[in-house]
């Protein structure tokens, strides 16, 4: 089953298994480490919603939810 990085909830991990989108954008996710076959757990959201703090490859970083809709995982 696969769903957008956008859809999961605290707490729940998927494997990146491709990363939508082209140009600048595009190219910021893949160079923060977000590539196929990459582990990426969800922490926690921002009260409001957005952004989202994701651990992948042992840094936590943060995502807009509209980047986080880019990245197809599978496993979640």
């Amino acid at each position: 089953m696969s769903k957008h990085l956008s859809e999961l909830k605290p707490g729940e991990q998927g494997v990146v298994v491709k990363v939508k989108g082209n140009g600048p954008v595009y190219r910021r996710i893949v160079d923060m480490g977000i590539v196929p076959g990459a582990n990426i757990t969800v922490l926690k959201f921002a009260p409001l919603g957005d952004p989202i703090e994701i651990k992948v490859k042992g840094f936590n970083l943060s995502l807009r939810k509209s980047e986080a809709s880019m990245i197809q995982l599978e496993g979640a």
